[in-house]
């Protein structure tokens, strides 16, 4: 077996049983079981389950921070950067999203599963690799966002930014299952490209909306 193939086995492995099961409840030799490989192969090629877990983010990541770097060095080049509004940089990352050519039909729905479980669950050491690896571009962008939704304090960007990336993650990871309700209910067939730009202007306005003071609760002794 070419080392190229083994890493892929890994890797393929690796991503299934981690979006199926999580990652605390994916051993190493449930992974090596699945790829076919011994646990010496796993250790020579990624030297430990985080390291893995670590390598499963950077096979989607890598070329969607690429390409999306890309366009936002393109749009510096026109001098139309700071212009953009909210719904044309939501608009962006669907499509860097979609540039990323495939090894199967449920790549991306994958991956957002496996983004809600880095949240969901306890993975400190992935979002700081991957702040270390990613974060200058994502820090770039998301500088653009906040400058598209100026009159929203930052306190409350933070938690609107981690609502729509919950939304997102549900849709993108349930497609599958919410295509075919669609479909069965409404007999409406949508694209996976159709159904991610129909979150861009709910996203738009959940990330615009008023911002309602907070309804001040009593303490239970003192509603009688």
């Amino acid at each position: 077996m070419a080392q190229s193939d083994t890493v892929k086995r890994i890797l393929d492995a690796a991503e299934q049983l981690f979006a199926e099961k999580g990652f605390a409840e994916t051993s190493l030799r449930l992974i090596t079981s699945k790829a076919g490989v011994n646990l010496a192969a796993v250790n020579y090629h990624f030297g430990s389950k985080k390291a893995l877990i670590q390598a499963v983010f950077v096979r989607f990541l890598d070329p969607f921070v690429s390409s999306l770097e890309r366009e936002l060095d393109q749009h510096e080049q026109r001098g139309d950067l700071r212009q953009l509004g909210l719904e044309q940089l939501l608009e962006m990352l669907v499509d860097q999203a979609l540039a990323v050519k495939p090894r199967s039909g449920n790549d991306l729905s994958t991956f957002m599963r496996l983004l809600g479980l880095a949240f969901s669950q306890s993975q400190g050491h992935l979002r700081k690799y991957l702040a270390e690896v990613y974060g200058k571009v994502f820090q770039r962008y998301m500088a653009l966002v906040y400058g598209a939704v100026p009159t929203i304090p930052p306190q409350e960007l933070f938690w609107r930014v981690h609502f729509m990336l919950g939304s997102a993650a549900f849709t993108m990871s349930s497609m599958k299952a919410l295509r075919a309700i669609a479909e069965a209910e409404f007999a409406e067939h949508r694209a996976v490209d159709e159904v991610l730009r129909l979150m861009v202007p709910f996203l738009a306005a959940g990330m615009r909306a008023d911002n309602l003071p907070a309804r001040v609760t009593q303490p239970e002794s003192a509603a009688v």
